[in-house]
C-alpha cells in the first residue's frame, strides 16, 4: 500500500490534471458553459491544454507539480517499462474559435529534426459540438500545386485551394503531419496531438503574427491520409481513430467500470491512459482503499499511470467518456518538451 513519502511505482495512483487556458487572438472571452473562465485584461482563450507539460497535477502526492517535471521523474511509472524513455507523449487540448485559425501546416518527425526540435505533429480533432453548417479546412483541392499554394498565399486566394470538410458532434477528423489545414468557428474540437507545438504558418488575414511561408511549403503533402476517421464500434468501446501516435477510444459506462474492463480483452495497451469527461461526471476510486478517490470533472482529464494500482470508474451523472492512449512507432524520436 502506497504511503505518503513512499517512491517507487505503487506510489502513483490515478490524478487529476489542471488545465492551462491558453490565449490565442482568434478565441473566446468567455468559455462557459464549458469552463469557469472569463478573459481578463488580456488576450481572449482559444486553447485549453489538458496534458501540456506546464499543467499542474491538482490531485495526489504530486500536487502542485508540473505534469512535464513528473514524466522526468517518474517515465518508466507513467508509461510502463515497453515504451521508450522520456517524456510526455501527448498533447491533449480543447479548441475554442470564434474566428477563423491560420492556414498551417505541420512538419513530420524527420523535417522537425532537420529544424533542431525532437518530434513532428500528427493530430486528431474530436468534435464535441458543432453549429449546422461547420467545417474545417483538411488538405487541398485535387490539382493544387505548390505553385498554386506560393500564390494563393502572396494573393490572399489560398482559400480557394482548400478542401473543405463539414463536422458534426460526434465526428472525428485525423489530420497527419504535412497536411495543409485551419479550423474555422463554428465548433468545438478535443484535439489529440503529438507533444509538440510547432506550427508552420501559411496565412493569417493579416494579423501581423509571423509566417513560415518556406517551410510550410517544404512541409506541405499534397495528399495525404487526412480526413474523417471511420469509427470501429466494438461491443464495449467505439474506436474513434487508431493511428500511429495515439488512439482515441469513446467507451459507456453505465454505472461502473474496473480498469481490465476500461482496457477490453484483445486491446494493446501502452501503459499510460488518460480518462477525459466530455460530458458529465466520474469518479475514479482504488476498491482496496490505495489511494483517494479522483474526481472527474465535465471537460476534466485524469491520467492512469501504468503502474496505478486498480480502480474503479463510477458515472456520477450524464458520463461521455473519452479514453486516449499513445501508440508508439517502431522508431520513435525522443519526448520531452516540444
Amino acid at each position: 500500500m502506497a504511503t505518503p513519502g513512499q517512491s517507487g511505482p505503487s506510489a502513483l495512483a490515478p490524478f487529476r490534471i489542471a488545465p492551462r487556458f491558453v490565449g490565442r487572438v482568434w478565441g473566446f472571452e468567455d468559455l462557459r458553459p464549458w469552463y469557469d473562465r472569463v478573459a481578463v485584461g488580456g488576450e481572449p482563450i482559444g486553447e485549453v491544454w489538458l496534458t501540456g507539460d506546464d499543467c499542474l497535477v491538482a490531485t495526489g502526492l504530486h500536487a502542485g507539480e508540473t505534469l512535464g517535471s513528473l514524466f522526468a521523474e517518474q517515465s518508466e511509472s507513467l508509461l510502463g517499462k515497453a515504451a521508450p524513455s522520456g517524456g510526455s507523449p501527448l498533447l491533449i487540448k480543447v479548441i475554442f474559435a470564434r474566428e477563423k485559425l491560420s492556414v498551417q501546416v505541420h512538419p513530420d518527425d524527420q523535417l522537425a529534426r532537420k529544424y533542431g526540435q525532437p518530434r513532428g505533429k500528427t493530430e486528431c480533432w474530436y468534435v464535441l459540438a458543432a453549429d449546422a453548417g461547420a467545417e474545417v479546412a483538411v488538405g487541398l483541392n485535387p490539382g493544387v500545386t505548390l505553385a498554386m499554394i506560393e500564390k494563393g498565399i502572396q494573393s490572399g486566394t489560398l482559400e480557394e485551394s482548400l478542401a473543405m470538410l463539414p463536422v458534426a458532434a460526434g465526428e472525428m477528423v485525423y489530420v497527419d503531419a504535412g497536411t495543409v489545414h485551419a479550423i474555422w468557428p463554428g465548433s468545438i474540437l478535443l484535439e489529440t496531438q503529438q507533444n509538440c507545438d510547432l506550427t508552420y504558418r501559411m496565412y493569417d488575414y493579416g494579423r501581423g503574427r509571423e509566417l513560415h511561408i518556406e517551410k510550410s511549403i517544404e512541409a506541405t503533402r499534397l495528399t495525404t491520409r487526412a480526413g474523417k476517421a471511420s469509427a470501429l464500434a466494438l461491443k464495449d468501446r467505439t474506436i474513434l481513430v487508431d493511428e500511429q501516435y495515439f488512439r482515441v477510444e469513446r467507451i459507456a459506462v453505465d454505472g461502473s467500470r474496473t480498469r481490465a474492463s476500461l482496457e477490453g480483452k484483445n486491446v494493446p495497451v501502452s501503459g499510460l491512459a488518460y480518462l477525459f469527461a466530455a460530458a458529465g461526471s466520474a469518479s475514479i476510486a482504488s476498491p482496496s482503499n490505495r489511494f483517494d478517490p479522483v474526481h472527474l470533472p465535465p471537460r476534466g482529464i485524469v491520467a492512469i499511470p501504468a503502474a496505478a494500482p486498480e480502480f474503479i470508474v463510477q458515472n456520477l451523472g450524464g458520463l461521455d467518456l473519452i479514453r486516449i492512449t499513445p501508440n508508439w512507432p517502431e522508431e520513435m524520436p525522443g519526448v520531452g518538451n516540444g
